[in-house]
C-alpha cells in the first residue's frame, strides 16, 4: 500500500533524520518534504543512522496541496490548541480507521507540521482526518521526531499484513462525497454556515466504504428531487 509520511516545512535537520530513522524501524519507506531543504544538511543523515536510503529518495514539494495530489486519504497530526476543528482521533483510533480504509483506498498519507507552529488552518482543511497524541501532562507538544515515532509504531501493523481489497473499491469516494455535500449546501443557500461545513468535512473522513456508498445513493435521490422541484431556468 502506498503510504508516505509528509513533513511540512521542517526547520531542524536532526528532526528529519529522527523521522527517517523512525520510519525505517517501523517499515515505512517514503518521505515527502514540503517547502524545506533542511534534509540536505549532513546532520539529518547523521541522526538518520542507517536510514540514509529514505533521505536519498526524499520527494520535495512546494505546497502541501501538491504533496497530497495523488493521495486518496490523508491524516494530519496537530496540537488541539492550534486548530479550529473539534474532532481528533487518537493514534489508536487512527489505526482502526486506516485498517478499514486500506481495503478500499489506494493511497494514504500522514502529515506533520512545523516544529514551532504546526499546520495552518488552511493546511488542516486539506486533509481528511485530524489526530492528536493525548498528553499526561499539560505540555504543548512532542518533538517532531518523537511524534513521528509514536505514529510509525502505532501504524506499523499496516505494513505487515496485506489488506484484502474490497470488490470494486473506489479510492475517490470520500473526495466525491465531500464535493457533493458542498454543492448541496450551496444549492440550499447555507454554504456560509462554516460550522456545518467544518462538521461535514471532519465526519466524512470517518466513514467506512459501505456508509460512503449509501450516502452517495441518498445524495443522488436528494439531488434528483431538487432538480425536479427546482428545474434550472434557461
Amino acid at each position: 500500500m502506498h503510504f508516505p509520511l509528509i513533513l511540512v516545512s521542517p526547520a531542524r535537520p536532526e528532526n528529519i533524520g529522527a523521522a527517517a530513522r523512525a520510519m525505517k524501524t517501523m517499515g515505512f519507506s517514503e518521505l515527502r518534504i514540503v517547502a524545506s531543504d533542511a534534509w540536505r544538511d549532513p546532520a539529518a543523515r547523521r541522526v538518520a543512522h542507517g536510514a540514509g536510503e529514505i533521505l536519498d529518495h526524499v520527494r520535495t514539494y512546494e505546497t502541501l496541496a501538491a504533496a497530497l495530489a495523488d493521495i486518496n486519504f490523508s491524516i494530519a497530526s496537530t496540537a488541539r490548541s492550534r486548530a479550529k476543528f473539534r474532532y481528533y482521533a487518537t493514534p489508536q483510533q487512527v489505526e482502526t480507521i486506516l485498517q478499514e480504509k486500506r481495503q478500499w483506498v489506494n493511497s494514504l498519507a500522514l502529515v506533520f507540521g512545523r516544529e514551532d507552529s504546526g499546520l495552518t488552518n488552511e493546511e488542516l482543511a486539506q486533509v481528511d482526518l485530524l489526530t492528536g497524541i493525548p498528553m499526561a501532562q499539560d505540555y504543548p507538544s512532542l518533538n517532531l521526531g518523537q511524534a513521528v515515532m509514536v505514529y510509525c509504531y502505532q501504524l506499523a501493523s499496516l505494513n505487515q499484513v496485506a489488506a484484502a481489497t474490497a470488490e470494486q473499491a473506489d479510492g475517490q469516494q470520500l473526495q466525491a462525497l465531500r464535493l457533493r455535500f458542498r454543492q448541496l449546501l450551496t444549492h440550499l443557500e447555507v454554504s456560509d454556515d462554516e460550522k456545518m461545513a467544518d462538521w461535514l468535512d471532519q465526519r466524512i473522513g470517518l466513514l467506512e466504504q459501505r456508509d460512503s456508498a449509501m450516502l452517495h445513493r441518498l445524495l443522488h435521490d436528494i439531488e434528483k428531487k431538487l432538480i425536479d422541484k427546482y428545474p434550472v431556468q434557461k
